[in-house]
C-alpha cells in the first residue's frame, strides 16, 4: 500500500485513534485480514466471521508479528484505528488510496463464468508491460476487492480487478471504490439464478460495470454474447468488442487444437496478427485469450508482444483445469474450484475432446457435483447436463451428493442406455473409493463441482494413491 500514518488511516475511514501513542506512525507493509499475513508495518484489519472474531487476534498482530495498527470495531489495547464498520472503512480507505493512483490504469471485469481464468491471462499479458496488481484467485468480494486496491503503489501501471456480484447494485459499490477506465464483461450465463431470478436479472447486475466507466474510458464486450452485446448503450465509454463477431476488432482465426485440448490460433488486432499457442486447457481459453488481448490492446501493447505473453502465460488460480498425468497414463483434470450449467459444459467438452475418439480413445470419467446458487432451474440444469455427457459419449458418470446429483445421474439414464455407466455416491469419500478401484491406466478423470462440495479431494487422492503406491514399489524391490 502507499505509506500512509495513522492519522490518515483515521481520516479517510472516519474513525478514531485508540491506544496511539504517535499518530504520525506509518503503515508502510501490507493490509491483511488473515493473521497469518501480517508482516511488519502492516494494518490488521480485524474482521469478525462466523466462527473466527479478528479482534482476537490484535493484540499479537502489533506486540508480536509487528503490525502498526488494527483497523477494528473497539479498542484492543494497542494502536488501533476504531470505525463503527470495518467493512465499510475498509471500502474508504481502498477509495481513498485509489485517488492517489493517478499513474495506474485501472481494468475490471465481471462475467458469469471464466472471471478468474480471463482475470488471471490479463495480469500475466500486462505484467509484461509493466508492473502489475491483480485479484489473488477469486478474491472479488466486498473485502477481496478494496484489499486488493491496497495492494497498489506509486508506481504500480495496471491494477486488475475481478468483481462478483452476490446481487444487485453491488458491481456499482464496487466500482465507487475505484472507478475503472477499461470494465470487461466476458458473459452472461447461468451462474447465481438462485440470487438474480434470470439471466436478464444478472445482465442487468453484471452491466453496472460499464455503466460507471467514465467518457474517457472503454467498454470491452465479448461480440459473441447478445447479452453483453446488449450493454453497449448502457455506457458513456467507447465500445470494444471481441470474438467472431462482424464488428469484433479482436478476433481469433484458423483455430485449432492438440490432444490435449490447447490451442493454437492467429490472433487479429488493429496493430496486426500474429500467432498464439495457449498452455491452457479447453477450447473456452480462446475467447479468454481474445478478451485479454482486447484489453492489453487498449493499455497500448501491439500484437507480437500480447501474442507472446499469452503464449507463455498458465493458471494463476488453483483448481481450474489443472491436468496432471500418473506415471500409468492416467490424466486428472482437476477443475474443482466451482461449477455453474456453462463452466459444466465446458469442461465436459474438454474432457471429451482430451479422451478422443475411434480405436485410440480413452476412458474419460466424469466425477461431477452438485452445482450451487441455481434457484427454481436448479434440477433442470443439473438433468442437462448429466444428457450432455452421455451425448459427449463420456464413458463414466459419477455423480456426487443429494438430490441435485441424483436429479443428474438419472437425466444421463433417461438419455441413453446408460447402465453401469453412471452411479450416484453420497460424498467425496464413497467417489474416491470407487475410483480407486475402478480407474485404470490411460483413463481420463475431470473432477468437478461447486466449491462447497469440496471434490478437489478427489483429485488428490488420485495423485496421491498413485504416488504412494509407487513408493511402496520401489521400497519393496
Amino acid at each position: 500500500m502507499i505509506p500512509l500514518t495513522l492519522a490518515e488511516v483515521a481520516e479517510a475511514t472516519g474513525g478514531k485513534l485508540a491506544d496511539t501513542p504517535d499518530p504520525q506512525t506509518r503503515v508502510t507493509g501490507p493490509v491483511v485480514h488473515d493473521s497469518r499475513q501480517i508482516l511488519p508495518g502492516a494494518l490488521f484489519v480485524a474482521v469478525a466471521g462466523e466462527r473466527v472474531d479478528g479482534h482476537d487476534f490484535a493484540e499479537r498482530a502489533v506486540t508480536e508479528q509487528g503490525a502498526a495498527a488494527v483497523l477494528a470495531t473497539r479498542p484492543v489495547g494497542v494502536p488501533a484505528v476504531v470505525v463503527d464498520d470495518v467493512q465499510d472503512a475498509l471500502a474508504k480507505l481502498a477509495h481513498a488510496v485509489s485517488l492517489r493512483l493517478t499513474d495506474t490504469t485501472v481494468v475490471a471485469l465481471t462475467g458469469s463464468t471464466g472471471k478468474t481464468s480471463t482475470k488471471d491471462l490479463i495480469a500475466q499479458v500486462l505484467g509484461t508491460k509493466g508492473r502489475t496488481v491483480y485479484t489473488e484467485g477469486s478474491f472479488n468480494n466486498e473485502i477481496g476487492f478494496p484489499l486488493t486496491v491496497l495492494k497498489a503503489e506509486q508506481d504500480t501501471e495496471f491494477l486488475v480487478l475481478e468483481m462478483g456480484a452476490r446481487g444487485k447494485g453491488h458491481i456499482a459499490e464496487l466500482c465507487g471504490i475505484t472507478r475503472p477506465r477499461i470494465g470487461l464483461v466476458i458473459n452472461v450465463g447461468t451462474a447465481h439464478l438462485g440470487e438474480f431470478g434470470s439471466r436478464e436479472g444478472i445482465a442487468e447486475a453484471k452491466g453496472e460495470l460499464v455503466e460507471s466507466l467514465p467518457a474517457e474510458g472503454t467498454a470491452v464486450l465479448n461480440g459473441d454474447d447478445p447479452m453483453v452485446r446488449g450493454m453497449a448503450p448502457r455506457t458513456a465509454a467507447r465500445v470494444v468488442r471481441y470474438g467472431e463477431a462482424a464488428d469484433a476488432t479482436v478476433r481469433a482465426s484458423d483455430v485449432r487444437f492438440d490432444e490435449l485440448q490447447r490451442a493454437s490460433f492467429t490472433l487479429s488486432t488493429p496493430t496486426g496478427s500474429a500467432q498464439v499457442t495457449l498452455r491452457l486447457y479447453g477450447e473456452h481459453h480462446v475467447s479468454n485469450a481474445l478478451a485479454a488481448a482486447a484489453v492489453a490492446t487498449e493499455c497500448g501493447m501491439d500484437v507480437e508482444q500480447i501474442a507472446a505473453a499469452l503464449s507463455g502465460a498458465g493458471s494463476l488460480s488453483k483448481w481450474r483445469m489443472e491436468l496432471a498425468e500418473r506415471q500409468d497414463g492416467v490424466t486428472v483434470i482437476n477443475d474443482a474450484y466451482n461449477a455453474n450449467p456453462d463452466s459444466m459444459r465446458a469442461a465436459l467438452r474438454a474432457l471429451a475432446a482430451i479422451g478422443g475418439r475411434g480405436p485410440e480413445a480413452r476412458r474419460t470419467w466424469a466425477v461431477l457435483g452438485e452445482m450451487r446458487e441455481l434457484g427454481e432451474d436448479s434440477l433442470t440444469e443439473h438433468d442437462a447436463v448429466g444428457r450432455l455427457a452421455v451425448r459427449l459419449n463420456i464413458a463414466q458418470l459419477v455423480a456426487v451428493g443429494g438430490r441435485e446429483a441424483a436429479c443428474m445421474e438419472l437425466g444421463a439414464r433417461n438419455e441413453g442406455s446408460w447402465g453401469e455407466e453412471s452411479v450416484l455416491v453420497p460424498d467425496a469419500d464413497s467417489a474416491i473409493e470407487l475410483l480407486r478401484e475402478q480407474v485404470r491406466p490411460g483413463d481420463v478423470v475431470l473432477v468437478k463441482a461447486s466449491r462447497s462440495v469440496g471434490l478437489e479431494r478427489v483429485a488428490a487422492a488420485l495423485l496421491t494413491q498413485h504416488a504412494s503406491a509407487a513408493g511402496a514399489g520401489e521400497a519393496g524391490r
